[in-house]
């Protein structure tokens, strides 16, 4: 009876934690009953409460829901790990660290944020290669194995470089360095595109497929030339005809790179091609198709212009055929400048247009004024010059301004001043004087002057010879003086 009792204290002294034989270690203070029952040795759901939360390990996600002896397998709680790698098989072979949390949260073995992870590494992802798995990167033997993979491109995108065609990467020799043509900022193959600097992909060349210039696979075989691409268009083009006239095939001497060759700029420094020389097609001048051998002399082009003319008729007067020596390369031949130095075409004379005064005859036309101005002496009536028989020669009073003006007859002063002197000024037309226009040899002093007959008596009283009248105050007074 005794031996019962002792036995049934000893159970519940185990029961109460009094015995310090725990199989969970002596430094596991706490009562058995917190997690164990009278029922049995498992644990008791219903009146477990260990508060894992005062260990190095709080318990959350998927580690609330674990057996304690899938951590705990001894039971000896003291020897637990904290580390993942202690429970938790390392697929990654320690390659990335033995922390799991820095890409693993206790909810899920889904990876978290592994952008922001993969930025630590030495292939941030960008682009496309945001979106990619793990596994298509990393792959040996069903491990992840983040040691393995090669920064390089063609370690993963190897495929995609013999699959390509437009243009053939392998055949034609294109790096296998992808980023020197793709951009991994892009969710395509689209990027900054191949460095073409030694012949430059401008204008009309921007536009084209690479297979538009390289014909064949091998893209290191095309040539830069000009002529490479473009033979046919040189023997097709007739406007002017590059082969018959012998034209380089080095394209650029002549053309930009501009769509449809234009502007085409050919070197055409022996014959300038200015003003009116600047718009015609080359056809124009170059007849039958003729580049080579064309003469630069105006005369071998506008001869038909020359013997048309009739203003005047360059063939029947005997003009120059060195069409620059008159004129310009102006349209329509505008303007003219002849050579008439041994006639100066100044003031009135500036004007009219050749006909006015060679009336057809350029080879014998007098340069005397008188030739050309018969009419206009014949017509004049202040004064009349064909009554009073004035000279021909018009210069003696006329400069060659238009309507004749100013006119001065300057042998006036040496007859009587009125030029200079006291009657400088005083007059304004020959009739002031001269009031018989048919005869200039009487004149008139006192119908200018406020004279009155009274006081010129008064005031020429005991002089000998006077009277009151024109012919004696021109006695006394010949240079108009007192």
């Amino acid at each position: 009876m005794k031996l019962v009792a002792l036995l049934f204290l000893f159970i519940i002294l185990i029961i109460s934690g009094w015995l310090d034989d725990s199989p969970h270690g002596s430094d596991f203070q706490i009562s058995c009953n917190t997690c164990h029952s009278a029922k049995g040795w498992e644990i008791d759901k219903e009146i477990y409460s260990f508060d894992h939360g005062t260990t190095r390990l709080p318990l959350t996600g998927q580690h609330i829901q674990a057996d304690c002896r899938n951590c705990h397998p001894t039971l000896v709680f003291s020897e637990a790990k904290t580390e993942c790698v202690s429970c938790h098989t390392d697929p990654h072979q320690s390659t990335v660290g033995s922390d799991c949390s820095r890409c693993h949260t206790p909810e899920s073995w889904l990876v978290k944020n592994i952008t922001e992870i993969h930025q630590m590494s030495r292939f941030p992802l960008l682009g496309a290669h945001r979106t990619a798995d793990c596994f298509d990167c990393h792959k040996s033997e069903n491990l992840i194995r983040f040691d393995v993979p090669d920064v390089e491109c063609i370690s993963c995108h190897r495929r995609d470089y013999l699959a390509t065609t437009n243009p053939n990467h392998f055949e034609s020799g294109i790096s296998d360095n992808c980023i020197l043509c793709h951009s991994i900022n892009s969710n395509q193959w689209a990027g900054p595109g191949f460095d073409h600097s030694y012949f430059p992909l401008v204008n009309a060349h921007s536009e084209p497929l690479c297979a538009d210039c390289h014909k064949t696979s091998r893209y290191s075989d095309t040539q830069p030339e000009c002529n490479s691409c473009h033979q046919e268009e040189y023997v097709a083009t007739t406007n002017p005809n590059h082969r018959a006239s012998g034209f380089s095939n080095n394209c650029e001497e002549c053309h930009s790179l501009n769509p449809g060759w234009k502007p085409a700029n050919i070197d055409h420094t022996k014959f300038p091609l200015t003003l009116g020389h600047a718009d015609p097609a080359c056809i124009d001048c170059h007849k039958n198709d003729n580049f080579s051998v064309i003469s630069g002399d105006c005369y071998s082009c506008h001869q038909p212009d020359y013997a048309s003319t009739t203003d005047p008729n360059h063939q029947s007067s005997g003009f120059s055929i060195t069409c620059t020596d008159c004129h310009t390369t102006n349209p329509d031949w505008k303007p003219t400048t002849f050579n008439h130095n041994s006639f100066p075409l100044t003031l009135g004379h500036s004007g009219p247009s050749c006909y006015d005064c060679h009336k057809g005859n350029y080879t014998s036309t007098s340069n005397d004024c008188y030739a050309c101005h018969a009419t206009d002496y014949n017509v004049a009536v202040n004064p009349n010059h064909r009554t009073l028989s004035f000279s021909t020669s018009c210069s003696q009073c006329h400069t060659t301004n238009p309507d004749w003006k100013p006119a001065s007859y300057l042998q006036h002063d040496t007859q009587f001043p009125i030029y200079s002197g006291n009657h400088r000024g005083e007059w304004n037309t020959c009739t002031d004087c001269h009031i018989n226009l048919s005869n200039y040899s009487t004149f008139s002093c006192i119908n200018c002057h406020e004279h009155n007959k009274t006081d010129m008596d008064n005031e020429h009283n005991g002089e000998s010879g006077y009277s009151y009248a024109s012919g004696a105050c021109y006695n006394c007074h010949p240079r108009g003086d007192s």
